[in-house]
């Protein structure tokens, strides 16, 4: 009777032990959205180099480690790391701006994409993509030092340049004519 139990209690502890947040679309987005009149740290975004205005833009934010760069959301927020994430119908004219909130001031990583059919997928053939201090980019995600930014106490000001594939080897930014 007592290995039935205990076989029992070793099924139901791992359950319970990992028992992680359900993925959907939302997550992160309560701690990423900026609000009006609101004090604290964020980073304005402003983007630039857009393919068209068809789709959505959407920011992530992540710690700053290569280990979390990029990192699934389900993983970092039931780790209890920093994540956030905004999503933005494209405006059909004007300046385009996200605003992004932070925990507080310090490092950070941050990916953007503009996913032109709004599948809220990366389209590799069609999205494009960008990161602060706009890194050249290959087929492979940049390094998190090489897309850090400092968020200070209040609001942060970055631009980032959108890149979109170029050839079957590379993403880079639009060229005149593209």
């Amino acid at each position: 009777m007592k290995m039935v139990w205990l076989a029992a209690l070793m099924v139901l502890i791992p359950a319970a032990a990992c028992a992680q947040v359900e993925s959907n679309p939302d997550l992160g987005k309560a701690e990423g959205q900026c609000r009006p009149n609101e004090a604290g740290s964020a980073v304005i975004v402003t983007v630039v180099g857009l393919k068209d205005r068809r789709g959505t833009l959407r920011a992530e934010l992540y710690p700053d480690n290569d280990q979390d760069f990029l990192q699934d959301d389900n993983i970092l927020i039931n780790q209890g790391k920093t994540f956030g994430r905004v999503e933005m119908p494209l405006p059909q004219a004007g300046a385009v701006q996200l605003c992004v909130r932070t925990p507080g001031p310090g490092a950070y990583t941050l990916s953007l994409l503009h996913d032109r059919d709004s599948n809220r997928k990366f389209g590799l053939s069609t999205d494009g993509v960008g990161f602060p201090n706009n890194p050249r980019l290959g087929l492979s995600k940049p390094k998190a030092a090489d897309t850090r930014f400092q968020a200070g106490p209040g609001l942060t000001q970055i631009s980032i340049r959108l890149n979109y594939r170029r050839g079957l080897f590379s993403f880079g930014p639009l060229r005149d004519g593209d």
